[in-house]
């Protein structure tokens, strides 16, 4: 091992030797540069304000720091997370609880809106150490007093710019307002606007300051713009991203759309053109937004069609390709979008349409990125038309009724499928266990045999109704196979 690897190796942090088994089993053996900077500092107590991006390993940042500071014995609430959106903090919640694995019986309760509020207080009151969730849910358990935070002496905002942005400013002050003076503060963002400065200032003492320039920047992302034309016309805009799709053919694609009945209309655009395409927005209910992003995540579906508050904290790794459908109002939001590739290393594509009323905008970014030639603008007429439709999805995702609370884990699940022979491990794709609900991804080829399988075999001794995610586009009502004009 360098000498470099030695000072980023976690065993230098003095953290309890079954922690650093845990984090060398999950692959963790070198720290990124804002694990390297933020825990010390955190480990010992003090407060941060850190500029990090997702896919920085920010989450690892605070997560390793705070469990340290949990008292199993006590079920009262200890760690508190805030985050922007449903799926960051779920997210989150995952993460956490793999790092913690290694502490037996450690309560780890998600509050987020969108879901029903019985159960999480069912949760509650059964004892939570940490309590990951979206400021607007969070104030309404504090305002049913169903939340009590006296005792929480570790406080983390994730993407406190976003939540900002997002018009959470006053429920952020009252949930912190609820907690001890004596906590330990630890503030993430992804930029540092007058709001963040104002926010840290308040509520944190002698916070140490840490940017992080690394984990993906526009080298590592080739940006191009395509001009539709003059002006847009009929659905333009959705075959400029139709035709890219089919020329570049990427394994999986993140395309932004600036509203709601934008993704809509561009997911079933691209999946009348014969596509595999989804949208995400936030008027899914919680259960459609799981599946949908699962189903990315699984590659059972390769295109996922999104607005920018709806893809959010969105984690995929190796993700090849984004494209703009529409041009985001914002440079800020341009950046926050484009960093969802070219990131660990991997190099990325960004591909971005406009048309001529929105050329402002294309130079204002292209200023923003340093990029001073106008090579990387061209019509979106000298992309090749190519004709007929891409290769289906090799893999499609099964849903099991059962979850996190049935006691199921992943191993539950990969056992009952390759019990007998059935199925080979090679043919099963990754597993996320929900709650209520468990997802796998089998190999298209085998998923008839899949759904026998786990018809006859039972898991975790019990038998759950298995069914094959369906491919929905929350686009309309019309009717299978009639024509669709926007």
């Amino acid at each position: 091992m360098s000498e470099s690897h030695v000072t980023d190796a976690f065993t230098i942090l003095n953290l309890p030797s079954e922690q650093i088994d845990n984090l060398t089993a999950l692959g963790y053996t070198t720290m990124t540069p804002v694990q390297a900077q933020a825990l010390p500092i955190a480990l010992h107590g003090g407060d941060l304000i850190v500029q990090a991006r997702t896919g920085s390993g920010k989450t690892a940042a605070f997560g390793i720091a705070l469990i340290n500071r949990i008292n199993q014995r006590d079920f009262g609430t200890q760690a508190l997370i805030l985050c922007p959106t449903r799926e960051l903090a779920t997210q989150v919640a995952a993460e956490i609880r793999r790092l913690a694995r290694y502490l037996p019986n450690l309560k780890v309760v998600v509050l987020c809106g969108g879901q029903a509020f019985g159960p999480q207080v069912g949760s509650l009151e059964h004892g939570a150490h940490i309590v990951i969730g979206t400021p607007g849910r969070l104030r309404d358990h504090i305002e049913k007093q169903t939340l009590n935070l006296s005792r929480v002496n570790t406080l983390v905002l994730d993407e406190a710019d976003r939540m900002l942005d997002m018009g959470f400013s006053e429920d952020i002050e009252l949930i912190i307002d609820q907690t001890p003076p004596t906590r330990q503060t630890l503030l993430f963002s992804a930029t540092f606007p007058h709001d963040i400065e104002r926010l840290s200032s308040r509520y944190q003492k002698a916070a140490g300051r840490i940017t992080i320039e690394e984990g993906h920047g526009a080298a590592s992302i080739a940006q191009h713009y395509y001009s539709g034309g003059a002006t847009e016309a009929g659905d333009s805009r959705y075959a400029a991203v139709l035709r890219l799709l089919l020329h570049f053919k990427p394994e999986s694609c993140l395309v932004f759309c600036n509203t709601k009945q934008a993704t809509r209309e561009a997911a079933r655009y691209l999946v009348h053109a014969g596509l595999s395409a989804m949208p995400l927005h936030g008027d899914m209910e919680q259960r459609e937004r799981d599946q949908v992003l699962i189903q990315f995540r699984h590659q059972s579906c390769q295109i996922l069609v999104a607005t920018d508050v709806a893809a959010r904290g969105l984690d995929i790794e190796q993700l090849p390709m984004v494209i703009n459908c529409e041009l985001p109002r914002d440079l800020e939001v341009y950046t926050h979008r484009i960093g969802r590739t070219g990131r660990a290393g991997n190099t990325g594509m960004s591909l971005s349409i406009f048309f001529e009323n929105e050329r402002f905008r294309v130079d204002a970014l292209r200023e923003r990125q340093e990029q001073p030639s106008d090579s990387d603008i061209q019509s979106i007429a000298v992309v090749p038309q190519e004709r007929g439709k891409p290769a289906p999805p090799i893999w499609q995702t099964l849903s099991i009724a059962g979850g996190r609370k049935n006691k199921i884990r992943p191993g539950d699940v990969l056992g009952a499928l390759t019990a007998g022979g059935a199925i080979p491990a090679a043919a099963i794709g990754r597993i996320d266990i929900l709650d209520h609900a468990s997802y796998v991804a089998i190999g298209t080829n085998l998923v008839k045999d899949a759904l026998e399988q786990l018809a006859t075999r039972p898991i975790k001794g019990q038998k759950f109704k298995v069914r094959r995610c369906s491919m929905h586009v929350d686009a309309g009502t019309e009717e299978p196979g009639s024509p669709w004009k926007r």
